[in-house]
């Protein structure tokens, strides 16, 4: 037997970017990067948690920034292995062609 009753729930219904304030909601749900931080015993922000939510446009200026970053840091570093000076690096890139988000996609 079924017993159907009106129940009141709390859902996200959206995620708004935390640096451009726009919507994620897209066709098929929303789509948005979580950039997030927790600082532990001995860090200079011990006990701090961070979450920012950012669309898809602040998400790669971000990266963009990060990248322009590391080439920076590392300008006149003589490691070898370092991809700083590559224009097409994969920094940070841990799959692609994963498009229904099931891992099947190629490994980097």
């Amino acid at each position: 037997m079924k017993i159907i009753e009106k129940v009141e729930i709390d859902s996200v219904t959206d995620v708004m970017c935390d640096v451009c304030l726009c919507s994620t909601r897209a066709n098929v749900g929303l789509e948005f990067a979580t950039l997030q931080a927790h600082w532990g015993y001995g860090a200079k922000h011990d006990g701090e948690r961070y979450e920012l939510h950012l669309c898809e446009s602040c998400f790669f200026g971000t990266v963009a920034y990060l990248k322009q970053e590391r080439r920076i840091q590392n300008l006149f570093s003589e490691e070898v292995g370092i991809e700083a000076n590559e224009p097409n690096s994969t920094f940070g890139l841990v799959a692609s062609e994963d498009y229904f988000r099931d891992d099947v996609g190629s490994k980097l």
